[in-house]
């Protein structure tokens, strides 16, 4: 949520900038603009609405300088308004500020500005930052680092920023605490952004800052300092992808991209972490004995969104392959549960960005706790994956659409790894029985293929269907949390309403919604349920409703019952949630594509939520 990048270095400064804001566009945001300092002072420009309208405001501008900031805003405090738009200034124009989170105490900050006579021109909490450092760098002549960490003492909330101030051109500040903040390393530059795609084009060494840590960025330097003004050592990071692979490459957007990349990338996790011992190859990081880890009689897990998703199929896997008792939590109601003790207590984490801010504190609750803490992450040091106490990383590469399509799939084939694994080590399952299963989990990758080659054949069931008002989608067993996948996609890129259920549950209310108008979307795989599931397909179409399947590959009997049918090849009941994704995110695709809708930057939605 929000974007920032600042920048200084021999390039220009504005195209570093807005370049930069394109590349962090999938975040989300409502508003967007830039300041650049040189001698003659500070240019601000700023827009609301999308970026192109912000490149239209500065075309044939000649904006001299090598320093500068640039935000992209999603509203929290203020409506989306030009006004209320980032960069913000002080009321003497010297120093100028961007800022993502929520200052928790702006309030009572403005009330005590106010009195001291400044003048306010925006409704946001971020404002009070850029006067505060007025206070104490324009009008007590503290150094703008000086000014900044003092200012940061009295801030409550959370924060990634950015300021500059034209007493100084050689250096800008940046702080973090709360949200993501990412140097980028470069020669002769330097950078800082919220996510690495920002930087990509100018470098691939990168500093991760944690909480409470302060950036002084010059041309040719990086000093880092803790709240206190202590210089603390830092590890340089190399980012293993670039900037092309966080391109279209062609397509027509991000998303489509990204479905047509699961194939290679689950062949890519599969080689990566089987290519031995799965004992050996299938932790990234781990900061306590394994021993501790195969000693684990509890999961807890946590996710939002379309990771919760995740996690609730992950429920079916350890519980049926491992004979492990898994909880499942939404991360917003996770972190104020209250947890009963319980020794032997695994907290898993799922998380794409690796910075959503309800994971980030469920991690910090199990860890109160005293429970292991290990996280199914995307992000190379992001701060979960730093506070965790163990980390998988998923390895689907730059996901840049906002609906989560690969990040999905590269969750659900981590869970099969883990839970094979805990199947192994706890001998639940032999290791012919383990054996077969790799076998068939490494046919995956070119079943997904024929799926995809399904899309045109969804492209037509979309056109029946697009303008529909609601949409219901209904399974049993381990692909009921692919019904709420579904219903999810559906609602953020379709803007349609869409709910998911089990299917046995549709008795006990959304079968009163069911009539000739209705498409309910009814994952209808070969399975222990897959009676049971045609019994509820049958009562659909009892009501009148219009059904689209979801069935196995030579179920020649299933498209009698239904409307519409796309088949998926036969595999493992266990496997098959990966198998009936790909379906559901090329049918929200299409629904989205033919409604006119802006399919890689939903309305109202951000890539990372990084504020509660």
């Amino acid at each position: 949520m929000c974007g920032i990048i600042g920048y200084i270095g021999e390039k220009k400064v504005s195209d570093v900038l807005v370049k930069g804001l394109s590349r962090l566009e999938y975040r989300g945001y409502d508003s967007a603009g830039i300041a650049v300092l040189n001698e003659d002072g500070i240019s601000v420009f700023k827009e609301a609405g999308k970026l192109s309208q912000l490149k239209q405001m500065i075309h044939g501008v000649e904006l001299t300088g090598h320093l500068g900031i640039a935000h992209t805003r999603w509203a929290t405090h203020g409506e989306p308004s030009q006004r209320n738009a980032h960069p913000h200034t002080d009321c003497t124009e010297t120093v100028a500020i961007v800022h993502n989170g929520i200052i928790e105490n702006h309030e009572e900050i403005r009330a005590s500005l106010i009195r001291q006579g400044h003048e306010f021109r925006s409704d946001t909490d971020s404002e009070v930052i850029a006067h505060l450092i007025e206070e104490y760098h324009v009008k007590k002549g503290m150094s703008l680092v000086q000014a900044v960490r003092v200012m940061l003492g009295q801030l409550e909330g959370s924060y990634a920023l950015c300021a500059i101030s034209q007493k100084d051109l050689n250096q800008f500040v940046a702080a973090r605490n709360g949200s993501p903040l990412v140097v980028g390393v470069g020669r002769g530059e330097n950078l800082v952004a919220s996510d690495a795609p920002a930087l990509l084009d100018h470098t691939r060494h990168v500093i991760f800052l944690d909480d409470h840590q302060m950036a002084v960025i010059k041309r040719d330097s990086v000093e880092i300092f803790d709240q206190h003004g202590k210089p603390v050592k830092h590890e340089v990071h190399r980012i293993d992808w670039d900037a092309d692979e966080a391109s279209k490459q062609g397509y027509d957007h991000f998303m489509l991209k990204e479905i047509e990349e699961q194939a290679d990338m689950v062949e890519r996790i599969l080689r990566t972490r089987l290519r031995g011992e799965l004992s050996e190859h299938l932790f990234d990081v781990l900061k306590f004995d394994q021993s501790e880890f195969n000693n684990v009689e509890r999961i807890v897990i946590q996710g939002c969104g379309t990771s919760w998703h995740a996690a609730l199929i992950g429920k079916f896997l350890f519980e049926a392959l491992a004979g492990l008792p898994t909880e499942v939590d939404v991360s917003s109601e996770f972190r104020y549960r209250h947890l009963v003790y319980q020794p032997n207590t695994l907290v898993l984490s799922i998380t794409q960005s690796g910075e959503t801010i309800d994971t980030l504190m469920g991690v910090r609750r199990g860890k109160s706790q005293t429970y292991k803490t290990v996280s199914i992450c995307n992000v190379l040091g992001s701060t979960i994956a730093r506070e965790s106490d163990g980390v998988i990383y998923t390895q689907a590469g730059p996901e840049i659409g906002v609906a989560s399509t690969k990040a999905y799939l590269a969750q659900m084939t981590i869970l099969i790894l883990l839970s094979l694994y805990f199947g192994k080590t706890r001998n639940k399952i032999s290791g012919s029985i383990y054996d077969e299963f790799v076998s068939e989990l490494r046919t995956i990758p070119s079943k997904l293929k024929q799926v995809i080659q399904e899309k045109e054949k969804i492209r037509e069931i979309a056109l029946k269907y697009y303008e529909a008002r609601d949409f219901l989608f209904l399974s049993r067993g381990i692909n009921y949390p692919n019904a709420h996948e579904g219903a999810l996609k559906i609602k953020e890129i379709g803007y349609i309403h869409a709910t998911g259920h089990p299917a046995g549950e549709m008795k006990h209310g959304p079968i009163a919604l069911i009539d000739e108008k209705m498409p309910v979307v009814c994952i209808a795989v070969r399975s222990s349920v897959y009676e049971k599931m045609i019994s509820n397909i049958r009562e659909v179409k009892a009501r009148h409703g219009k059904v689209i399947a979801i069935a196995t590959e030579g179920d020649s009997s299933i498209k009698s019952i239904v409307d519409d049918c796309v088949y998926i090849p036969a595999c493992s009941e266990f496997l098959s949630p990966l198998l009936v994704a790909v379906p559901l995110q090329y049918l929200a695709y299409y629904v989205s594509v033919l409604r006119g809708n802006d399919v890689d930057q939903p309305r109202n939605l951000a890539k990372s939520v990084t504020v509660e």
